[in-house]
């Protein structure tokens, strides 16, 4: 029997932790199984054609909300090749209404809830060990009938098995650990409120799993945990550890911030910069809106510790706001934002409600006026509180702050901009509405234009001359792109003869293969200090890093 473990990814660098569960988990038993990872921008045909190709007897697919579509899908074409491959599905999105998913799919069998377990009684099953109704947290067709077996009870983490093998190949990927199960706390929109407690791995045991990583040498390692930071003791032992390891490896965790206490963050401190990124859910400054959706605490709290591990300057911030929670309108969301924005952390992800199966948001839908997409991933369309265009509006905002802010390439740029905006808000939505009025939404634009985007929106939004903001544009586009091949629009200084020149007297300095020389004609690090904008011509040299250096007037004079 050839069970085919199927992955179904949202992007080609993740990897799939639930599949790799499954595999060791039943590692021991006599039986054929093999894990496919696929990216939800692959063609369905290519999936379908490489599925069958391994001819096997049984698929298993892993469901969230952003593949089920096409999980459904290309289930049906399997079915349409060969009626004979049995289809089980399991993961967070068919785990709320499993046998009504079933009975309204193609396809056998369903695990309700943590699979492990349920996987391996089901592989009994397969090889006549076990019978199929003993196999609990399983749902199962037979004959166009949808049956469903004993429900599961939550297994111990220590009867976990590491998932990832030694000669595994994750180069170039994002990958998956998680040291628990289970949230302390109970937001309405989350899965998680409908279980309570959480479940730890033995600490040793984390330790010893995380030096796999660091051996591997994995660029970056996702903890999937709920509020990694519940447990002081825990994370405490977790982060002393990963402080103290001779890697390049970065971990990400999700943390609620306002729980940390000042013996975490001394000991964060010491971390090597780049070595942890925290992405924290402030999801709305708006505390009674806060209390709508079961978190009790003020924003003034997560404010305060944000803002301490910003003053320790190694710990990368990515701070989450939901747009659409219960009872906040666009006015409250717009000063959501610029409160956040205030803070400066490294990302800020707008994100919009998503009414998630089995969620009690969902259950509280009418309560508020919300309307949301019967359709994954369920997404918010208005409330009572606030309207359908009024979404759309953040929507434009939202692109602009990802494209331009999360990507902290165009820092020096924004800079520019804030401060002719009386908000940091008026400022992301006005760029949205160039961006709408431009068709810049509705088709792909180059890596260039996105910068040239920023003179035409000067000039037309703001009627103000470009002759200082190309100068701010061009050394911030030199510091994170090609060097040679300046585009048209950028090439307005140096002259030829200059260049030869101050090349000459410094070539016993500095090797221009590896340098790029330009002129500006304002100062540029008096306008990276304070932002103040002085004519005086400058002059930078610019490597294939994101480093530059300012010549001294002396040294080409």
């Amino acid at each position: 029997m050839k069970i085919l473990l199927t992955a179904i990814n949202s992007k080609f660098i993740h990897s799939n932790l639930a599949v790799r569960y499954l595999r060791n988990f039943t590692k021991d038993i006599d039986y054929d199984s093999k894990i496919r990872e696929f990216s939800i921008n692959d063609r369905e045909e290519k999936i379908l054609e490489e599925i069958i190709n391994e001819k096997p007897d049984v698929v298993t697919f892993s469901v969230y909300i952003w593949n089920v579509e096409m999980v459904s899908r290309i289930s049906n074409l399997i079915k349409r090749v060969d009626e004979n491959i049995e289809i089980l599905y399991g993961g967070p999105e068919v785990s709320f209404d499993s046998a009504k998913f079933l009975e309204e799919n193609i396809g056998d069998y369903v695990i309700e809830g943590e699979g492990e377990k349920t996987y391996r009684d089901f592989i009994s099953f397969k090889l006549g060990l076990i019978n199929l109704n003993d196999v609990r947290g399983l749902h199962y067709k037979a004959k166009g009938k949808v049956y469903s077996n004993a429900k599961r009870p939550l297994m111990s983490m220590d009867e976990l098995v590491f998932p990832y093998e030694d000669d595994e190949n994750l180069n170039n990927k994002i990958v998956y650990y998680e040291a628990s199960r289970g949230c302390p706390f109970n937001c309405k929109y989350c899965l998680s409120s409908t279980s309570h407690g959480v479940r730890f791995l033995d600490v040793n045991r984390v330790l010893k799993e995380l030096q796999y990583f660091i051996d591997k040498k994995v660029r970056l390692v996702k903890f999937v945990d709920r509020t990694f930071n519940c447990n002081h003791k825990f994370s405490m032992a977790i982060w002393e550890f990963l402080i103290n390891a001779n890697t390049e490896t970065s971990f990400h965790f999700e943390i609620s911030a306002d729980i940390l206490n000042e013996e975490e963050i001394k000991l964060l401190s010491k971390a090597p910069k780049g070595r942890f990124q925290f992405e924290v859910g402030v999801q709305t400054t708006n505390d009674d809106v806060l209390r709508n959706i079961n978190r009790f605490v003020n924003f003034s709290h997560i404010k305060e510790k944000v803002e301490e591990l910003m003053s320790i300057k190694n710990i990368k911030q990515h701070l989450d706001l939901i747009a659409g929670l219960p009872e906040e309108n666009y006015e409250s969301f717009i000063r959501s934002f610029n409160d956040v924005y205030k803070i400066k952390p490294e990302e800020i992800q707008l994100g919009f409600l998503k009414l998630l199966k089995g969620s009690s948001m969902r259950e509280e839908a009418d309560k508020y006026g919300m309307k949301f997409s019967p359709y994954p991933p369920y997404e918010i369309l208005e409330t009572n509180s606030i309207t359908y265009n009024q979404l759309i509006k953040l929507k434009k905002v939202e692109e602009m702050v990802d494209k331009y802010y999360n990507s902290r390439k165009f820092n020096l740029i924004i800079s520019y901009f804030e401060n002719k905006f009386k908000t940091p808000f008026d400022f992301y939505y006005s760029l949205g509405k160039f961006f709408k009025k431009k068709g810049y939404f509705n088709k792909n634009i180059g890596n260039i234009e996105y910068y040239k985007v920023f003179l035409d929106f000067n000039k037309e939004i703001l009627n103000e001359d470009n002759s200082f903001l190309i100068e701010i544009i061009k050394f911030n586009y030199l510091i994170f792109n090609k060097k040679r091949g300046l585009p048209e629009f950028l090439r307005n200084g140096i002259k030829k003869e200059e260049e030869k020149k101050i090349k000459e007297k410094l070539k016993e300095k500095y090797s221009f293969k590896e340098y790029y020389l330009e002129k500006f004609t304002i100062d540029i690090e008096k306008y990276i200090l304070n932002k103040e904008i002085l004519k005086k011509e400058s002059y930078y040299l610019f490597d294939n890093t994101e480093n530059y250096i300012s010549i001294n007037a002396s040294d080409i004079e």
